[in-house]
């Protein structure tokens, strides 16, 4: 059910029946030259009307931006600081607490999102001992993403406008894929990539980390569904 569709009285009689409310937060920024920069959010609103659907939650508007500082200096990109997040997140759990969820669930398509969700969470676990907060980036699919993939993967598991990303896209959001602009693009990362803050402008120019070219629609499909199915399994598990 999509929450910004509701009438406050239609919300209301919704939540005093199924108290559970699903969040997608992606981000703004670049995705290589054939994804849009707005990628992040088709992929958290789209994946969180798959699980709703199974659930039978309600789908709050997209929150729409992220930590972004490694493609801060990518034009497009928005970059909201980890404190921000966390306060709005915090905010908006308060503000559904107060109307009757038990139950938020945060589907999050963003990597550098988790910190301040798991802030928020933490935040909301202190205030609230009887709200469950979730929080979900693509749980569950580790071991189908090894078995689909065909490029090497990059170092330390970075992906980003990829095989695997391109692949939700095409699954997920098809109409926005520019495929005959996908490329292949594997920069050297330095050897402290991992262990101190680098912008990625400085390692690549094309904003990609890994094979675009290979994606297809059935490799997003089956990784997909595989996130639709662990996270309606868990949740079915608490409710």
């Amino acid at each position: 059910m999509d929450m910004q569709k509701l009438t406050y009285l239609e919300f209301q009689e919704f939540i005093s029946k199924k108290p559970i409310a699903i969040l997608p937060i992606g981000a703004v920024e670049a995705h290589g030259p054939h994804l849009p920069i707005g990628t992040d959010n088709y992929l958290a609103e789209r994946l969180s009307r798959k699980v709703a659907e199974k659930v039978d939650a309600l789908v709050l508007p997209t929150f729409s931006y992220g930590q972004v500082w490694s493609l801060r200096n990518v034009p497009g990109s928005i970059n909201v600081s980890n404190e921000h997040l966390t306060g709005v997140l915090t905010d908006i759990g308060k503000s559904l607490y107060k109307f009757g969820v038990r139950y938020f669930v945060i589907i999050n398509t963003h990597v550098g999102n988790m910190t301040a969700i798991k802030e928020a969470a933490r935040n909301l676990y202190d205030f609230y001992k009887d709200l469950k907060v979730f929080y979900f980036i693509y749980p569950g699919t580790a071991k189908i993403t090894k078995e689909v993939r065909e490029s090497k993967p990059m170092p330390g598991g970075y992906f980003h406008a990829c095989e695997i990303e391109t692949s939700y896209m095409l699954y997920l959001a098809p109409d926005y894929v520019k495929m005959d602009k996908a490329l292949d693009d594997f920069p050297d990362l330095p050897e402290d990539f991992e262990y101190t803050p680098t912008p990625w402008d400085e390692i690549t120019d094309t904003i990609v980390l890994g094979s675009a070219t290979l994606a297809t629609e059935e490799k997003g499909q089956k990784i997909i569904d595989v996130a639709v199915e662990t996270i309606v399994k868990i949740l079915e598990k608490t409710k």
